[in-house]
């Protein structure tokens, strides 16, 4: 049976790690979908460390764009995470049509339909960038936008949706 389950929140709330926990509480053999480009030295030392962090239990799949060439059908499987998975949109030429944000969010949610199609449990890990002041950067506040409305879709997909609130689980939905 399908089920969706977003987890959002600022940086450093807890989210992965209330992901990967509940994803353990369901699977011995949970899937980890990394959707980081990983862009110099220290980011990969980062992944090395939170992939030996996580065991070999976990299955590691690493794809920034096209979540849908995975089938996950009955599995259990974190997707970590929705913002650099659409900031890889962005910054793709292919798939950016020159930083137009309607176009990246209408590829994101056909992404998002297509790789969510199958019967697996999706925990989505996702931020909540919005939250703060309004940025004096064009092409930040386009992305915060851009994120806002992919995390409004994605939550009207969900079965749960939790706000992580300093390491504290806030149910929402």
């Amino acid at each position: 049976m399908k089920r969706i389950i977003l987890i959002t929140g600022g940086q450093r709330s807890g989210k992965s790690s209330k992901a990967e926990e509940l994803a353990l509480s369901i699977s011995e053999t949970p899937v980890y979908v990394a959707t980081a480009h990983i862009w110099d030295d220290d980011f990969r030392e980062r992944v090395r460390i939170h992939q030996e962090r996580r065991g070999p239990g976990w299955t590691n799949i690493e794809e920034e764009i096209h979540l849908s060439r995975h089938d996950l059908t009955g599995r259990v499987a974190v997707i970590d995470c929705v913002t650099l998975w659409l900031t890889n949109f962005i910054s793709s030429p292919s798939e950016s049509e020159n930083m137009n944000i309607e176009h990246c969010l209408a590829m994101a949610k056909k992404e998002f339909d297509a790789f969510t199609s199958h019967d697996a449990t999706y925990i989505f890990v996702t931020n909540e960038i919005g939250l703060g002041g309004v940025s004096d950067n064009a092409l930040q506040r386009k992305f915060t936008d851009l994120q806002g409305w992919m995390n409004q879709y994605i939550a009207s997909k969900a079965d749960e949706v939790i706000l992580m609130v300093s390491g504290i689980e806030v149910k929402i939905k």
